[in-house]
């Protein structure tokens, strides 16, 4: 005999709901269980709590799991090669070099920022981060200013595409979760991330430059610093920026095309318009991208080498893609309890703009837990009914909210936040002036993010 669904009231089902992250943050928090792990038992739990049928728990968690790692596993492993190839071969440093030489030394800071913003474009926070600290610490050495005012801009780049663009694994997952069209969050998120960059990271970076002096890490003057070394002639500096823009080009090719056939222009029904659409389509665009890489980098190593590197780079985004799905599972028992829909009606009885709701419950869960994939995940498996709820809402509004939940899940980077320790530990700063510099700097481009998010979906 199946189980029979309890009924709960719109306030039961509300306290669930809190009980259920507040649990999932203790779990993170206080007993340090995996986030991927605390993930899946609060999802367990919840389903349990709000009378999921017993024969229907695991299929409901299974669905969510799914669905959301249908997308996100595909963007994320291939961007993950991309980066890894990129990284390895010394794409780099040769990016950074023509940048310095394009700019002038006068704008070595800028040129740092540029290469790791088209950097950042495949490769994560962390990885990106430890690929450009070398050259940064080297340009640094040459001029003997506050290491602050080459480090940040470059950093800021890395925080900010990783808040804001697919392929990473916190937008794609809130994208996913709340129907956005990918090519177009990537160019909304492209827009968006570029000024608040410039402001937030290199401005900013200039000015905490002048005013805090932080000195060469003892780590790089004794020549500690982990890095692989190229033997391989590195790749031209054409090569590596045509590898960076062809998945841009390839994503706004669908875009656009997708432009003209709403406005008519174009007939949706041509196959040539539908074989270029779909060639324009976020998996297939980074998986012709890393075959094209593969074709350029392959005269450098050989197959078999360029085998294991992208067998390599799968390894450390395994628990990324795992928290993902969880998210996933985790936002899937929520609409199947209901819960999504009362906090849907909730949030509109508070007279919250969507957005605002969005970032505030991203910002909370940031500062609670720490981690950004975390409270993006969770923040759009909150939030997904009641944008689903919404009426009116363009794909220009649900390409806003996805950077209204980023902008959350960026501010306020202290204690809990790996990416505070990497900063704090490799520019050997002590957690005061961390807190002074990378704490300051991760809430500007939360905040400039969401204000302009906020302003693009009061315009369009």
């Amino acid at each position: 005999m199946d189980h029979l669904p309890i009924t709960h009231s719109a306030t039961s089902l509300l306290l669930i709901a809190l009980g259920a992250v507040i649990t999932l943050l203790i779990l993170i928090m206080r007993f340090r269980v995996h986030a991927f792990v605390a993930l899946t038992l609060v999802s367990l739990l919840t389903a349990l709590f709000t009378g999921t049928p017993f024969n229907k728990v695991v299929p409901t968690m299974l669905g969510g799991f799914g669905s959301t790692l249908a997308s996100v596993a595909l963007l994320v492993g291939l961007g993950a090669m991309i980066g890894r190839l990129l990284e390895i071969s010394g794409g780099a440093k040769v990016l950074a070099d023509t940048l310095i030489s394009t700019f002038g030394e006068k704008r070595a800071p800028l040129a740092l920022g540029v290469a790791s913003l088209l950097f950042g474009f495949p490769i994560f926070f962390d990885a990106g981060l430890v690929v450009m600290l070398p050259i940064i610490f080297t340009v640094a050495k040459r001029f003997g200013d506050s290491t602050l005012r080459y480090a940040f801009p470059a950093a800021g780049a890395f925080a900010v595409m990783h808040a804001f663009l697919p392929p990473h694994p916190g937008p794609v997952a809130s994208g996913e979760l709340l129907g956005v069209n990918m090519g177009l969050l990537v160019i909304v998120g492209l827009v968006i991330a570029i000024p608040t960059w410039y402001i937030g990271a290199y401005l900013y970076g200039l000015w905490v430059g002048r005013k805090i002096h932080i000195s060469l890490p003892s780590a790089f003057l004794n020549q500690n610093v982990v890095t692989e070394t190229v033997k391989a002639e590195p790749p031209k500096f054409s090569s590596v920026l045509f590898i960076l823009l062809l998945p841009l080009i390839l994503i706004f090719l669908d875009t656009g095309l997708n432009t003209l056939v709403t406005a008519k222009v174009l007939a949706g029904d041509q196959v040539w318009v539908e074989v270029l659409r779909m060639l324009g389509k976020t998996p297939v665009a980074l998986l012709i991208t890393l075959l094209v890489s593969i074709v350029i980098l392959k005269k450098q190593r050989s197959l078999e080498q360029v085998e294991k590197l992208c067998d390599s780079a799968l390894g450390p985004i395994c628990s990324i893609v795992l928290v993902t799905g969880a998210g996933g599972m985790f936002g899937g028992v929520l609409r199947a309890s209901g819960i999504g829909d009362v906090l849907a009606a909730t949030l509109s009885d508070t007279g919250l703009p969507v957005i605002v709701a969005a970032f505030v419950i991203a910002t909370c869960l940031r500062v609670a837990q720490g981690s950004a994939t975390v409270a993006l995940t969770t923040t759009a498996a909150l939030i997904a009914p009641t944008v689903a709820a919404t009426t009116g809402l363009s794909e220009f509004d649900l390409c806003f909210i996805v950077i209204a939940i980023a902008s959350g899940a960026t501010v306020l980077s202290h204690v809990n936040d790996s990416g505070f320790w990497l900063i704090s530990r490799f520019l050997e700063m002590d957690t005061k002036t961390t807190f002074k510099t990378w704490t300051v700097m991760e809430t500007l481009l939360g905040l400039i993010g969401f204000i302009l998010a906020a302003i693009g979906s009061i315009i369009l």
